[in-house]
């Protein structure tokens, strides 16, 4: 058997190289997790105290904030029905849509409000005219950035010919909903509060603040994985050698 010039076999060199390459990774991975734990809770903290607050003028917000996530914003202005747009998405286990309408306010600025949710078979406005408010309103909720890129390659693309987007990308959004030109869009969206809409739908309050975290939960299984790594190994490294000690060829 090959051996190296400190007497292990080759193959055991090789081994052991690998075991070392592995827990370097699974100890990566922990630390990783850690640093989103870290991440995770600050973003927590900053959505519970924003939402916590009274709150503000859209512009304000967009003045104040360079980030304008949570941040809760009231607004006032006439919705312009016709080019609402639809986000694919579930709620409480029923597949829909949330309704994003551009909201026509004083300045004539624009800005798109997700009403809410609809299921299924009621994309189609005319299954829910009741919903279709007109005149000016009163809209108060979070204001959220929109995104420049698809977030991750498992999203779908988005299909804006059938008015059906997977992720919120507000420039085309715009550009496809048929809003004259001459009506400039904020940048940020609106996530409407669950004040009922007339009819029931949409459903509004839908955005999700009480997000996900599990990532103490996968840094102990990274790092378990890897002290376990360690602890087999050193019992393979110690069996062979008291074997090797007794004579016997392990």
């Amino acid at each position: 058997m090959s051996t190296n010039p400190r007497g292990l076999p080759l193959r055991l060199l090789l081994g052991l190289v690998g075991v070392a390459i592995a827990f370097v990774i699974l100890v990566g991975l922990g630390t990783w997790q850690v640093q989103r734990l870290a991440w995770k809770e600050a973003l927590l903290a900053t959505i519970r105290e924003r939402t916590a607050a009274e709150p503000i003028g859209i512009k304000d917000a967009l003045d104040r904030f360079e980030d304008v996530e949570y941040v809760p914003v009231a607004l006032s202005g006439r919705f312009e029905h016709a080019y609402e747009r639809h986000v694919f998405t579930t709620h409480d286990g029923q597949s829909g849509y949330n309704v994003y309408t551009p909201l026509v306010m004083a300045n004539g600025e624009a800005v798109f409000v997700n009403r809410g949710f609809v299921p299924y078979d009621r994309k189609d406005p005319a299954t829910r005219a009741e919903g279709q408010v007109e005149g000016i309103v009163e809209v108060t909720g979070l204001a959220r950035a929109g995104l420049s890129e698809k977030p991750s390659w498992i999203v779908p693309d988005n299909d804006p010919a059938k008015n059906v987007f997977h992720w919120k990308d507000i420039r085309t959004m715009r550009e496809t909903s048929g809003l004259p030109n001459d009506v400039p869009v904020l940048a940020v969206f609106v996530d409407a509060n669950d004040a009922p809409n007339p009819g029931g739908l949409p459903l509004g309050g839908v955005t999700l603040i009480d997000l996900p975290n599990n990532h103490l939960q996968y840094a102990l299984t990274w790092y378990g994985l890897a002290a376990v790594l360690l602890v087999v190994t050193a019992a393979f490294l110690w069996r062979r050698r008291r074997l090797g000690a007794s004579g016997v060829d392990g």
